[in-house]
């Protein structure tokens, strides 16, 4: 499958158990419901996607054949691009925009509320943050939160 690369879309990291299927790992579950339509319509946004799973071996290449099948194929799996050559030294941690995970605070939202969120009234790629400075490596503020938080007064 070519993927469309749009400058604006984003780099989108996808786990597999609890978020694209139902969580019955080793085996593969039922389909959660939208996740295959959402992320077609994801990628024919443009954006990239990763298969960011604890699966590995033989696990992992049926999630991936799993996902094909379905017409999903993805950028990278558990890399940050396709030539990735995993070793000792390289974070397993994803560099992406955007991780779609059962495991985040709150648990997993469901498909059709990751599509309001990521394209409100379907339009482009509008991502609110719930705390906007939260990936800011400075402070907009004299001290910053930190310090207002922890500092001395």
């Amino acid at each position: 499958m070519q993927h469309i690369i749009n400058p604006s879309g984003k780099i989108i990291a996808v786990d597999f158990d609890g978020t694209i299927v139902e969580h019955k790992y080793p085996a593969i579950g039922k389909e959660m419901l939208f996740a295959i339509a959402t992320l077609k319509a994801m990628q024919a946004k443009g954006h990239r996607l990763i298969l960011w799973t604890f699966r590995a071996g033989t696990p992992l290449e049926e999630a991936v054949e799993f996902c094909k099948s379905k017409g999903v194929e993805f950028y990278a799996v558990n890399k940050n691009y396709p030539e990735e050559v995993i070793d000792d030294t390289i974070s397993r941690k994803i560099n992406a925009d955007i991780f779609i995970d059962d495991r985040n605070v709150g648990g997993f939202l469901g498909w059709s509320e990751v599509w309001q969120m990521l394209h409100p009234e379907s339009g482009d790629f509008d991502h609110q943050l719930r705390n906007p400075d939260a990936h800011n490596n400075g402070s907009k503020s004299e001290g910053g939160l930190f310090k207002k938080l922890f500092g001395k007064k």
